[in-house]
């Protein structure tokens, strides 16, 4: 089973960590700005992130590890906003499910439309079922304030663009990520050296600016 397997660990932490990082000075710095739609370009990267992360270990599970990892490194380097945790860790989920179902090869191959499709459903579903859960069961104070404002534009508008973006980055997200695969079955003790490396410094990057 792959989490026995102590290199796929490392390469979800990578992906994790690197999510949180873009997460914690990236989603910091939109907000600052008042950047539009801030949380669209967050979850854009965080698709595309969650992709290269299926690519280099596709196995089922592996994606809501990477959610969990990017939602922990934000809880450890920025303001606990728990609902921005838990739609992380929601995103990272949800791809989980669509990627298992969507992107098991069949016969040794797999239909080119399902990676963007797993990425547009991915986007879809992550933002209603945030919206759905802030609004009608935490009812949280920021959404129910706007009545189904918040709540319809979270889905339509934001979805929407997620679901856009996701149509070109998770396709280009997993041939990365199967890019990556292979090099670390090629050079196993440099790519498991590059990935540590690379966690390393998105945690030292996280104490530094977060």
């Amino acid at each position: 089973m792959w989490f026995k397997t102590p290199k796929h660990w490392l390469w979800l932490f990578l992906f994790g960590s690197l999510w949180g990082l873009v997460e914690v000075v990236g989603g910091e710095a939109l907000y600052a700005n008042d950047v539009p739609l801030a949380s669209v370009w967050l979850t854009a990267v965080g698709l595309f992130l969650l992709a290269v992360g299926r690519g280099a270990v596709h196995k089922p599970g592996t994606s809501a590890v990477i959610g969990a990892v990017a939602a922990l490194y934000k809880l450890a380097n920025a303001a606990p906003f728990f609902c921005h945790l838990l739609g992380i860790f929601v995103t990272g989920l949800v791809f989980d499910v669509f990627a298992s179902l969507l992107l098991a090869e069949k016969n040794g191959r797999k239909a080119w439309w399902r990676a963007p499709v797993a990425g547009a459903l991915t986007a879809y579903a992550g933002n209603a079922f945030f919206a759905v859960l802030m609004t009608f069961i935490v009812r949280y104070e920021f959404w129910v304030g706007d009545g189904l404002k918040k709540f319809s534009r979270h889905i339509v508008v934001s979805g929407s663009l997620a679901a856009l973006a996701a149509l070109v980055l998770v396709p280009l997200g997993l041939r990365v990520g199967a890019g990556g695969g292979a090099l670390s079955l090629r050079r196993p003790r440099w790519a498991a050296a590059g990935a540590a490396v690379l966690a390393g410094a998105a945690w030292l990057a996280g104490r530094m600016f977060g």
